[in-house]
């Protein structure tokens, strides 16, 4: 397969287009940069309190009707945005977290926090976020307002907490004045809770000996834990954070330590102007490693034991690579003297890109020389490139609601790739886009109620829709429209960028375009845009190459779905095609319903849509893919990724669109191939084939024909790696040898399950040397602990409980998932809830493991889920107790047991575990709910008219 991307003259057409887009976006970032820097020259704060442990302490008082204001609207806190009535300008916050001594059993952080506002229209009520905060009273009130610039402040005359909004509500005797400053001060005790949000409490064993560190995660809406601030993405301001700690702790923060402090307070420089949600505050008793590139300082912080050993140095090397590539690539200096980045023990997500202070899961940060995969690395260097490039794109210009979390985390995933390109260039990375993003999310995209990449304002009402937005569509649909120059490296995208403060961008590309002779649109710059934006999904394009027709639709993968979201555009857009016609490239074109002839259409997955043909151009397609897929007279005819698309395409429109005996077609070509994008595209495909299927009376036949594809794929790695003993150099040739090893193993090719057991083996007689290569360890292990029983698993168990490495802990917590004996995955799901076995930020992958083997699904189900007598009971335990209310996490549970329903009666007890619970509420997992009852309802359909045909196809193709 070709190496990179192949770009025709034709098809640069588009990426000018793209590039003019792009240079305007970091023109304009680099505009609204500096008048960000402009802004909030801080002035001098008057010092506040010491901080001490408050004495009187209470829980919320609630509102007095006869004190509420009646100048205001009625019920202003009720509102979950707040008023832009007050801007704030700047905190002074100290904390003080008890990390020795609980008291009553509980670790709890005291502080007090003074912020600095301007009122922008008078108002007698004030609005600030506080959640899980117990705040000292003076004279009856949580709260002590000061006036600035000669303002006289009016009295406190009511104060409370307002639940729902999670808002501390201060109502006044009189007015605040317009354009005039104030103070607001507060005094109060939070727990250091370990539940994962805010300022919250850690624990790792280190020599034998439990230690406590203080961390933060604040996005998105959880600062508001930590100390009261008005807490929306908009409202930036400048801090300056005091940490208190004892003498064998150290403190970190978004900026660097100021001069002068004592051994037992550390006291931060004053920060940039920021949001809320990027605020970091650590007491830990962490090692580092640094170096200055540039004059910025560059540090990696993790436990001991990992600094020691290495585990830091790849990150330490890789981050300052990356920004140094960021710096040239925005072209605007990265604006902090420090960048530490630290591996924390417990922690939900990959990574947090607070400013100057990025917080990683350890598995994310830290790399064992000798114990970690390539997989392991490369995951690493992405999420480096993904946070760093949030530095710049995120935080120091920012999205101004959550509405538009999308234009964060779209720009950074997009440019990760870049990142890794720098960094690591042998890799090819890009070659990997289109598998790990745009089909990721097309199978995302292409369901009913799916949404649209941007909403407005008002239709993120909740904390829950906050939460919400944070799936596939926000990460990988935005850049699944943009293309990966190689020359330019260029941001490219079909999208603009929304700022805090935003220029006209829309205006300015237009402007951009205009002045490019050489591109001609068909319609103006943003009815393009927003018809990608705001309209759920993408179109299916389909050419009939007998009679020279184009069309498009909207594309589902249940075509009688019903669509619940309507759309001003019809759901049509305006698409750029690119084609080839035996194996020539041809000019670009424009389709809103043209016409044309088409052989082969959207190269290199320039455009985000399927594509589909009439019967004899399939057909043709198909007979190129089995005689010569690689060069046909010269001219490469299906390359690279076009290769993967043509297999992809045809999967993913089986049974919908075409027969489904076409779709498996496909596959008859990958024992012919020893590459990895087209098995892994393939495969991706058939999961729903495999899930559908494996508890019936065609996984057999099914098992037998994939042992037969990937055969010459598993010899290939046999012979030419020493029976696995050595690994590949090339990163796709090491990802298809894994393949080669996952699909003989996992449908029982004998000599790989025979090497599996073989290696474990080795490795209990002696658990010190480990012979098995990293690369391979997940799949070996799985493998052995699939087909071993009870003394298997129980090894498995004791290295797991051994390991202080992340990455090797998390590799033996999926394999032992993989069991076969009902009782012991029955053992494994009551360890998953006792956090003395399994960390609670790795509760949920764990059971969502077990849930994937189909031996455990229903064993999860039982015990979670609606295919149980005790669901009710445990769904309301686990989703509150465990988790909170927002039931972020849990959602996953419930989508990977419900995965493979597919007959009447599970939809039943879908259903009723829908009705039981309607009581308690489903919060963020809310659409997850209804996409385990639609998917179910779907997967019936699909079953009940495929089956026969499937079983007859796979039993004759595996003869």
């Amino acid at each position: 397969m070709k190496q990179g991307f192949y770009i025709s003259k034709a098809l640069a057409v588009v990426f000018v287009f793209l590039a003019v887009i792009g240079i305007v976006i970091i023109i304009s970032l680099a505009v609204v940069c500096s008048e960000e820097k402009a802004k909030n020259v801080g002035n001098a704060v008057t010092p506040i309190q010491s901080i001490r442990p408050s004495t009187s302490t209470t829980l919320w008082t609630t509102p007095s009707t006869a004190m509420m204001s009646t100048s205001q609207p009625k019920k202003t806190w009720n509102h979950i945005r707040l008023p832009m009535t007050l801007i704030p300008e700047f905190y002074n916050v100290t904390l003080w977290p008890r990390l020795t001594q609980p008291i009553n059993g509980m670790y709890i952080f005291t502080g007090n926090s003074t912020v600095r506002f301007t009122c922008k229209e008078a108002t007698n009520l004030i609005l600030i976020h506080c959640n899980m905060l117990n705040l000292t009273l003076f004279d009856g009130h949580h709260a002590i307002l000061t006036g600035g610039d000669g303002a006289n402040p009016p009295a406190i005359i009511n104060s409370w907490w307002e639940k729902d909004t999670q808002y501390l509500v201060l109502q006044l005797q009189g007015e605040l004045q317009a354009g005039k400053s104030y103070s607001l001060f507060t005094e109060f005790t939070g727990e250091l809770a370990d539940d994962l949000a805010g300022f919250y409490r850690s624990e790792y064993t280190e020599d034998g000996e439990k230690r406590i560190i203080a961390t933060t995660q604040m996005q998105p809406t959880d600062a508001r834990k930590a100390f009261p601030c008005f807490d929306e993405p908009a409202l930036k301001a400048r801090f300056s954070f005091t940490v208190i700690h004892e003498p064998q702790f150290l403190a970190l923060s978004n900026s660097p330590l100021a001069e002068g402090i004592t051994w037992t307070v550390s006291k931060f420089e004053e920060t940039e102007i920021m949001s809320t949600y990027l605020t970091a505050f650590i007491v830990c008793d962490f090692a580092s490693i640094e170096v200055v590139e540039e004059n910025i300082l560059v540090r990696i912080w993790a436990r001991k034991e990992a600094i020691y050993k290495g585990h830091g140095n790849y990150s330490l090397k890789t981050a300052a690579s990356i920004l140094k590539y960021l710096e040239a690539y925005y072209n605007i200096s990265y604006p902090l003297p420090k960048s530490d980045q630290i591996a924390v023990p417990d922690f939900n997500f990959f990574a947090m890109e607070n400013w100057g202070l990025l917080v990683y899961h350890e598995n994310g940060l830290l790399l064992d020389p000798n114990g970690s995969s390539t997989q392991n690395k490369e995951n690493i260097a992405f999420i480096l490139a993904h946070e760093l490039a949030h530095q710049w794109f995120g935080n120091l210009v920012t999205m101004k609601w959550w509405n538009d979390l999308w234009l964060n985390e779209g720009f950074a995933t997009y440019v990760q790739y870049l990142g890794v390109d720098f960094v690591e260039p042998s890799w090819s990375i890009k070659d990997l886009f289109v598998v790990y993003e745009v089909h990721y999310v097309f199978g995302v995209d292409a369901l009913p109620y799916s949404r649209p990449l941007s909403a407005k304002e008002e239709e993120i009402n909740t904390l829950e829709d906050i939460n919400g937005v944070i799936d596939a569509i926000t990460y990988s649909k935005v850049q699944s429209f943009a293309s990966l120059n190689n020359k330019n490296k260029i941001f490219q995208c079909w999208v603009g960028w929304c700022l805090t403060a935003p220029p006209d961008w829309v205006r300015l590309l237009a402007q951009a375009v205009n002045e490019q002779q050489s591109i001609q649109l068909p319609t103006s710059i943003s009815d393009i845009m927003n018809r990608w934006t705001r309209q759920m999904g993408f179109p299916l394009v389909t050419f009939n190459t007998t009679s020279g027709e184009i069309s498009q639709k909207h594309f589902l993968l249940d075509q009688k779905a019903i669509v619940r979201r309507t759309s001003e555009y019809n759901y049509t857009w305006h698409i750029p095609v690119s084609w080839m016609k035996s194996g020539i490239l041809q000019p670009l074109g424009w389709l809103l319903n043209k016409s044309a002839e088409w052989v082969l259409a959207n190269i290199n997955v320039t455009g985000y849509y399927r594509v589909n043909y009439d019967m004899q151009n399939w057909e043709r397609l198909l007979s190129q893919l089995q005689r010569d897929h690689s060069v046909s007279a010269g001219v490469q005819v299906i390359f690279g990724i076009d290769q993967t698309r043509a297999i992809n395409k045809i999967l993913r429109l089986d049974a919908q669109y075409i027969p489904i005996t076409l779709a498996l077609n496909t596959t008859r070509y990958l024992s012919k191939d020893t590459e990895y994008i087209p098995w892994i595209s393939a495969l991706a495909n058939l999961k729903h084939f495999f899930l559908m299927f494996d508890r019936s009376e065609v996984y057999g036949p099914m098992q037998a024909y994939l042992r037969k594809q990937v055969h010459q794929l598993y010899e290939h790695f046999e012979n030419s790696t020493e029976n696995f003993k050595e690994i590949p150099s090339a990163l796709t040739a090491q990802y298809s040898q894994r393949v080669a090893v996952w699909i003989a193993c996992e449908y029982g090719l004998k000599k790989c399950r025979d090497l599996s057991s073989g290696l474990y083996k080795q490795w209990m007689d002696k658990p010190s040397a480990n012979p098995i290569h990293p690369n391979l360890r997940s799949l070996i292990y799985c493998s052995a602990i699939a087909s071993g029983g009870v003394e298997m698993w129980d090894f498995g168990w004791k290295m797991f409980r051994n390991t202080t490495f992340t990455a090797e802990s998390d590799r033996l917590r999926y394999a032992l998932s993989c069991a076969k004996e009902p009782w012991l995955l029955n053992r494994y799901l009551e360890y998953s809830l006792n956090q003395e076995y399994i960390r609670k930020q790795d509760s949920i992958s764990t059971i969502s493991y077990i849930a994937s083997n189909v031996v455990g699904q229903s064993l999860v189900g039982t015990s979670f889920d609606p295919v149980g007598k005790l669901c009710s009971i445990n769904y309301n335990k686990f989703a509150f107790g465990r988790y909170g209310s927002s039931f972020f996490l849990f959602s996953h549970i419930i989508n990977k047991v419900s995965e493979r329903f597919a007959s009447e009666s599970e939809l039943r007890q879908l259903e009723q575990f829908k009705k039981d619970n309607e009581h308690i509420g489903f919060g963020v997992a809310a659409p997850t709910m209804t996409l385990a009852l639609e998917r179910t309802r779907s997967n019936i359909k699909w079953v009940n008219k495929n089956k026969q045909e499937v079983l007859k196809w796979f039993q004759e193709a595996s003869e």
